[in-house]
């Protein structure tokens, strides 16, 4: 009797080490280019990247709707870790609002380790996207960004960049928008860069109250540093008093002229 209570015991430290032990887990489904789900039934999405999406939300709900090289970056992360092993590194923060986790994603290919987030800048299926206090790896990823747009790979060979007053045409989508930051506001909160006369209209650039020490760190007051400047951003287009990117770090807004 002793031996058959104790089996209840053993089956619940088996599913607390399968749900707890992610150096050594394997991945169940993938979702799209930077997120899957684990054996255990956890989303994870990869961090300090984003991919284009499969997927939009109409109406309360998700509709198949693929922008360009959403599949190709789902395709590729399948093929490299669909249903095998993985190693997943966590930052400061290990979830987010959705309660997915947020971490980096490593697999073992015939003894050389593959950094997956970094493969997916690297082949240009992924932008950089940067959120604080989630940093660790950023360097390398600006590295992997910078030789794929040197080397026209994916989204960097086909999308076009597009002026401030296209971008309300993109939303939800991940593009590159070139144009002279004519003013800027500052709040308590927030900071914003406006392409046009009127920010409620108008394509913003958006710099959250978190992501200023980063700035400042580099010896760039945003305020100030990029007004009257051209400028490029690259992340995805969101609407909210017109079109808008958010920038999480410096790398994310280059100053052309």
């Amino acid at each position: 009797m002793k031996r058959l209570a104790f089996l209840p015991f053993l089956f619940l430290l088996s599913c607390f080490s399968l749900s707890s032990n992610y150096s050594d887990i394997r991945v169940s489904k993938v979702i799209d280019g930077d997120t899957i789900i684990l054996e255990n039934g956890k989303h994870l999405r990869l961090i300090g990247i984003d991919t284009p999406e499969v997927k939009k939300y109409v109406s309360g709900k998700f509709e198949y709707s693929p922008q360009p090289f959403s599949l190709e970056a789902k395709e590729f992360v399948n093929n490299l870790i669909g249903g095998k092993r993985i190693r997943v590194e966590f930052d400061i923060d290990r979830k987010d609002k959705y309660n997915r986790l947020l971490g980096y994603c490593f697999f073992n290919n015939g003894g050389k380790s593959i950094f997956v987030n970094e493969q997916l800048l690297k082949e240009g299926l992924a932008v950089l996207y940067t959120y604080p206090p989630n940093i660790k790896y950023v360097d390398k990823f600006i590295s992997a960004q910078k030789y794929a747009r040197l080397s026209k790979k994916g989204i960097w060979g086909s999308y076009l960049l597009i002026p401030p007053d296209r971008a309300e045409n993109f939303i939800g989508q991940i593009r590159a928008v070139r144009g002279r930051v004519l003013s800027s506001y500052k709040s308590e909160k927030i900071l914003l860069l406006n392409f046009g006369a009127d920010y409620k209209t108008d394509f913003t650039v958006v710099i959250f109250k978190d992501s200023w020490p980063y700035f400042l760190n580099r010896g760039i007051d945003p305020e100030t540093f990029y007004k009257g400047k051209i400028v490029e951003v690259t992340g995805r287009v969101r609407e909210y008093n017109g079109p808008e990117i958010i920038v999480n770090y410096p790398a994310e807004i280059r100053v052309i002229e």
